[in-house]
């Protein structure tokens, strides 16, 4: 889950893709970049932190040009020190630099077949330096001195065969434009908008369609899975379907916590979409337990308040802000340790003591991924003078690992692996516990876009729709994602970054 954004105008674009970025933080709060292009010269800033203290006026005043892409990252399967940072740059050729969101899974053989048979070293452990090369390699197999737009769809289309997994990525060719490309299942989100000016259009490409709203363009479309987008440096855009077989699989996950309410992915609001989770898992409420004794229902913020909402109100139960959250601290999903998700907790939410007094409350969340926040949510609740807790999850049960750019920790990790909801419920200390059905989660989702026959639902299922993933993949997996893994792998990362040679 990481936030790209590109855009070609007539110019300065470097305000422009701070303020996107900004408003794609959600994605990824773990480091941000920014790279333009002028005259012939790039012109880079990246590093770990927000977005607001990575950029600074010196920085900004040196990111010149009418054309640039940017990045905000959280770390999947690579490490999270200042050395992985985006965008990513190679010189060769032509000069191509690229921002990604999602995950290679054959990118060991990649790293491989590149060093062995197309000569290209990879300096880092992010699978986005391997999806650059790779594209690189492909645009450089004419040993043309100038492309054109069927040229730069042919390397796609290259990609395309070479790579499995889920990718959602925006590029710059230096001295051609700038080049966006979805998977061909269409996993991660990207999106892509116009706007007129007096000196022509403008085009933007991004993440999610809020960035589009903030900044004044008209949302055009979703990138279909396996289209390329290109614009060139005047502003002729360019389209082209490069996937031979393509089939449509957004991720579900998406839409349950990693999108912002106010974005449309794939035609579907995701506002919407969440009030429908509220409505169906108040129905499973009527329909399994209809003499349930819940005086409030609680949202923990600020994902779920949309689908307890909904859910309140379809019930006919008092819905209540039991929780005041701290602004200044991190999205705990996406932290890197288990240690630090622990910690943060208590120093994100605040409990509004009357809210619970007395009570049988009923707790709402967008999902359950290891159970231990909603552990001490729910003894903060008791703690307040609650008489019974219940826990409700607008997600089914998270059983396996994502592999396609969502950082879910390892299968063992996962507090539904290998248990009963029964169990579940017991473990997080809940008086009961009740989860969203996966075919009404689907339908919630399909019924903002009825063309959406197909999901990625690998957390809940395990069906992974690339068909790559194998136990020994998710083994190796394993290895590099662990806490005491991303822990090591930071620390050997960050002593080595004084040898990166980033301009300033």
């Amino acid at each position: 889950m990481c936030g790209i954004i590109g855009m070609v105008a007539h110019g300065p674009v470097n305000q422009a893709i701070y303020d996107g970025l900004t408003v794609l933080q959600h994605r990824g709060q773990d480091a941000a970049g920014i790279m333009t292009w002028d005259e012939n010269r790039l012109f880079l800033r990246k590093r770990n932190g927000l977005v607001r203290d990575v950029f600074r006026t010196e920085h900004m005043i040196q990111l010149r040009g009418h054309i640039g892409i940017g990045h905000v990252r959280y770390p999947t399967a690579g490490c999270s020190s200042n050395a992985e940072a985006q965008p990513f740059y190679v010189n060769s050729p032509y000069g191509i630099s690229l921002a990604h969101n999602g995950n290679l899974t054959n990118a060991e053989t990649l790293k491989q077949e590149l060093f062995q048979e197309d000569l290209r070293h990879i300096n880092t452990d992010s699978d986005s330096e391997i999806l650059l090369n790779v594209l690189a390699h492909e645009l450089a197999r004419p040993g043309k001195m100038h492309i054109d737009e069927e040229d730069i769809f042919s390397a796609v289309a290259s990609v395309h065969r070479r790579c499995s997994g889920g990718y959602a990525a925006v590029a710059m060719i230096n001295g051609y434009g700038m080049l966006a490309f979805r998977d061909p299942h269409g996993i991660r989100p990207v999106c892509f908008g116009e706007r007129e000016t007096g000196d022509g259009t403008e085009y933007l490409v991004a993440s999610e369609s809020v960035a589009m709203d903030t900044l004044g363009f008209r949302l055009v479309r979703e990138l279909e899975p396996g289209e390329a987008v290109f614009v060139t440096l005047d502003g002729q855009l360019h389209t082209r379907q490069c996937a031979e077989t393509p089939e449509h699989c957004p991720c579900l996950f998406e839409y349950v916590y990693l999108a912002r309410p106010d974005s449309i992915i794939d035609d579907v609001s995701v506002y919407k979409a969440r009030l429908r989770m509220g409505e169906y898992l108040a129905r499973k409420i009527e329909r399994d337990w209809p003499d349930h004794d819940i005086d409030v229902i609680i949202p923990v913020p600020d994902t779920s308040r949309t689908a307890a909402l909904e859910m309140a109100q379809h019930l006919g139960v008092k819905y209540r802000e039991g929780f005041m959250k701290n602004r200044y601290i991190g999205r705990t999903f996406i932290m890197p340790g288990q240690k630090q998700r622990k910690k943060s907790v208590r120093q994100k939410l605040n409990p509004v003591g009357l809210e619970f007094q007395g009570k049988n409350v009923l707790l709402v969340d967008d999902s359950i991924v290891r159970g231990t926040t909603c552990d001490q949510i729910i003894q903060m609740a008791r703690d307040e003078g609650a008489r019974k807790v219940y826990f409700a999850s607008a997600a089914p049960p998270v059983r396996y690992p994502n592999v396609y750019g969502i950082d879910m920790p390892t299968a063992r990790e996962l507090i539904a692996y290998n248990r009963s909801e029964e169990e579940i419920g017991q473990l997080i200390g809940a008086d009961g516990l009740v989860y969203q059905d996966l075919d009404d989660l689907m339908a919630a989702v399909r019924h903002g876009n009825h063309r959406l026959q197909r999901f990625d639902a690998s957390c809940f299922n395990g069906a992974y729709v690339t068909g790559d993933v194998t136990e020994a993949y998710l083994d190796t997996l394993e290895q590099a994602r662990n806490d005491a893994a991303k822990a090591s792998v930071t620390e050997v990362a960050d002593s080595l970054v004084d040898l990166e040679s980033e301009p300033e």
